[in-house]
């Protein structure tokens, strides 16, 4: 299965795209591993928090597949510890889906179609967090899972 995180907008920080380059060349040891990143709505400034959630949302929609899996990262999804996780993850990649989908939202979050055509959402923290600095901590929680999957000292237990 092929495992992707999908952005929308570019990383503004340096610093963030350097860390999640780090993370996502790790990742490629142990899976088939990307990340797409999809344009910023045009003159987003102009339109209202909601119609900005519901332009994301139709790019988002346009671009999946009946059969991929969607997991939305958001503050509303299950939390896991990273052990948790790591089981959940392996329990993902044993189905039959061809993608295993992780989509963080703009800075608004996501449409009502969106949350309708997610089949799970995942919050990483309780805290609200930047949907820039998401890309990060999500990046290196899943290449933290696949070394607990492996026994591999990283995770410290």
């Amino acid at each position: 299965m092929k495992v992707s995180l999908w952005l929308i907008g570019k990383t503004n920080e340096s610093y963030l795209d350097t860390g999640i380059s780090i993370f996502q060349k790790r990742l490629e040891r142990y899976l088939p591993f990307n990340i797409e990143t999809w344009p910023d709505v045009k003159n987003a400034a102009k339109f209202s928090p909601q119609l900005l959630k519901e332009k994301e949302g139709e790019m988002i929609l346009d671009k999946l597949k009946k059969e991929d899996f969607l997991i939305l990262l958001d503050e509303k999804g299950k939390m896991y510890s990273s052990e948790d996780f790591a089981k959940h993850l392996e329990q993902l990649l044993q189905r039959s889906h061809r993608r295993l989908i992780f989509l963080v939202g703009g800075a608004y979050g996501f449409s009502n179609p969106l949350y309708e055509r997610a089949n799970a959402k995942i919050a990483l923290s309780k805290m609200t967090f930047s949907h820039q600095m998401v890309r990060l901590f999500f990046v290196e929680q899943l290449y933290r899972a696949l070394t607990i999957l492996k026994n591999e000292p990283y995770h410290n237990s």
